[in-house]
């Protein structure tokens, strides 16, 4: 299919109909485009007024209008009487937010915080400059925005674990009537007080899908389970938040259905400096921002100040305000207000994409009508084939470990299918992860004969902690991310398991009959050991490691008497009486899941507490 196009001159001549009809759909097509994200989706930009008339009288003031921040707003303006303040750094997301397919369009663009982690010699080797590229959403909505909108909860464990370290309040039965309370499923009137919308993403790709279940099947793995809401061992379907083939992230779906609220006002290009205490420190005065780049900006909050920029941004405005550890902050010069270990405790979930080649020779590409036609369904329709990111909520979570008889996965697989001959979509795969050239120039070639399926292999519960850091005192300059991939053995050994699994479903009937084998890509160092043997692997797992875009617990939540903690149960920033942090930094275990949902729990958990704290009422 071309890429661009030249104005045409037919050789037969229209006598005028032809041409009018043409122009009526090209002028429909141009207005459906408009139309994929309409401004009514999104809360009108207060700036304009900030600036005339100054900003004064808040009672709350909402840093970062993300997947926690963006609820947090939308729930405590619910009280008439208290007057709310967002700032986002961001602006509205762009029209590729909304198809599903697109989602990995964003990255690289002034829509994201487009963070790299500091080179490693024992992770993400396969990657320009040895970084792995941690992109952020930086808009309305936050990353929800930009993910890849599976929605799942996390094991009850994963909580549970949480209660058993201190945090009470935060176990599985205190957070399972907040994961409820958030969304609300099409057509379900059982959960009315939700938001966020949940449904089932658009089946495509069905031919392969049933490739892999019917392997999954073969091993032993469950299959019955037709959604999996829990994160229990399976290869299932996940549900989205998505509705009628559009994204719904929590800025839609919070802010947007709640913009006409007169005591909720939403800054949008807001790019917060820094928090002002009083100088007791115990209480933040006032939030300074740049907006728009050249003004500078402060405001005050009556109650509180809520810090939902996520588990970067979230530890790097507390260093950058004097909250952190004093040997870094004295470092650079920041005057120590509270000396926390913020920034610690940095989990992500690391991914190794594994990648099968399919029915080398014998699979049939899209023609390039079907990608016109799946251009217009989308366009007209809101349907087709970008009305859906096709395998990914097909998941597999899979418990590695040979002595454990558990539900309780060690390993989450997505899957993701570019098929025979489509090298824009790999492209934008390849540029997204920010493959080195010779390893995306192979996969390139390999797509020509065969259809490619790259597994993300994801490590549900890292043992290897990494850390933020300054790099300087400007609030402009990115933070130093120290991810630490792989400096546990015990993640490696899993990892290590889970290319057996692979290797299991490999040899499956269902595998062996579409021509289906992990493909060979070439690495000099790997290649000095044999193909498939721990040896091999523990080299590939080196090259290939990588985020599935999960950072949390950077301001870790704990009991008073936890040294690594930052914030209590309730979410308050210790030694601190007015600044709660609600986001997946305060996350002091990652669950074994996609955080995307645990996130937006978290936002309307921290709503509930403070709605306990000044009017006495529990929304739970």
């Amino acid at each position: 299919m071309p890429t661009t196009f030249q104005s045409l001159q037919c050789p037969v001549q229209s006598t005028g109909t032809i041409d009018s009809m043409v122009a009526i759909l090209v002028q429909a097509i141009l207005s459906a485009q408009c139309a994929i994200s309409p401004l009514e989706y999104w809360p009108p930009d207060y700036a304009d007024k900030a600036l005339t008339q100054g900003l004064n009288d808040y009672d709350f003031v909402v840093i970062g209008a993300g997947s926690a921040g963006s609820v947090m707003a939308s729930r405590l303006s619910e009280n008439p009487d208290w007057k709310v303040l967002v700032l986002e750094a961001g602006n509205n997301p762009p029209q590729e937010s909304e198809p599903p397919s697109l989602m990995f369009s964003i990255a690289h663009t002034n829509f994201s915080w487009n963070y790299f982690t500091e080179p490693s010699d024992k992770a993400c080797l396969a990657f320009k400059n040895n970084q792995c590229y941690w992109p952020r959403g930086k808009m309305v909505g936050g990353s929800s925005g930009m993910n890849a909108m599976l929605y799942v909860r996390g094991n009850k464990q994963d909580f549970d674990s949480w209660l058993e370290d201190g945090n009470v309040g935060w176990g599985w039965s205190d957070v399972l009537p907040y994961f409820e309370k958030s969304v609300r499923p099409v057509g379900n009137d059982t959960h009315p007080q939700g938001y966020v919308t949940v449904n089932e993403f658009g089946a495509f790709d069905e031919d392969i899908k049933q490739v892999i279940q019917n392997a999954a099947a073969e091993i032993g793995l469950p299959t019955e389970r037709e959604v999996n809401e829990n994160s229990e061992v399976s290869y299932t379907r996940l549900y989205g938040t998505v509705k009628n083939g559009h994204r719904m992230s929590t800025g839609k779906a919070h802010l947007g259905k709640v913009s006409g609220r007169p005591n909720l006002h939403v800054i949008k290009n807001a790019h917060v400096s820094k928090l002002n205490f009083d100088k007791s420190g115990r209480n933040v005065e006032s939030v300074s921002f740049l907006l728009r780049g050249t003004n500078e900006l402060t405001v005050s909050a009556k109650k509180e100040f809520i810090l939902s920029a996520g588990a970067i941004n979230s530890p790097k405005v507390l260093m950058l305000s004097g909250v952190g550890p004093s040997q870094d902050l004295q470092r650079l010069q920041i005057p120590v207000i509270h000396d926390l270990p913020v920034g610690h405790n940095l989990q992500d979930h690391v991914i190794v994409p594994v990648v099968f080649q399919i029915q080398e020779n014998t699979a049939v590409p899209l023609s390039g009508q079907d990608q016109l036609d799946n251009i217009y369904n989308y366009l007209i329709h809101s349907n087709g084939y970008l009305s859906s990111h096709g395998l990914i909520s097909l998941t597999g979570f899979i418990n590695t470990d040979p002595n454990d008889f558990s539900p309780y996965p060690d390993i989450e697989t997505h899957n993701l299918l570019t098929r025979r001959e489509n090298h824009e979509s790999l492209q934008l795969t390849l540029d997204s992860l920010v493959f080195k050239d010779d390893i995306a120039n192979y996969l390139q070639q390999v797509v020509n004969t065969s259809h490619l399926l790259m597994i993300f292999t994801s490590l549900s519960h890292p043992k290897s902690i990494g850390q933020i850091k300054l790099s300087s005192a400007n609030f402009q300059d990115d933070p130093k991310l120290y991810a630490n991939y792989l400096t546990h053995e015990d993640d490696i050994q899993t990892l290590i398991r889970a290319m057996h699994h692979h290797m299991d479903m490999e040899s499956t009937k269902s595998f062996v009959s579409n021509n289906a084998h992990i493909l060979h890509i070439p690495i000099e160092e790997c290649d000095k050991y044999e193909f498939k043997t721990d040896d091999y692997w523990r080299c590939y797992i080196k090259y290939f490691s990588t985020t599935l875009y999960h950072q949390t617990g950077t301001v870790k939540m704990g009991a008073d008497e936890d040294p690594s903690a930052c914030v209590s149960t309730r979410l308050r920033l210790r030694g601190v009486d007015n600044l709660r942090v609600v986001d997946a930094s305060i996350m002091p275990r990652e669950p074994s899941a996609n955080t995307n949902a645990p996130t937006i729990m978290i936002g309307e958990r921290g709503a509930d507490f403070i709605k306990q704290d000044w009017s006495g009422v529990c929304e739970a």
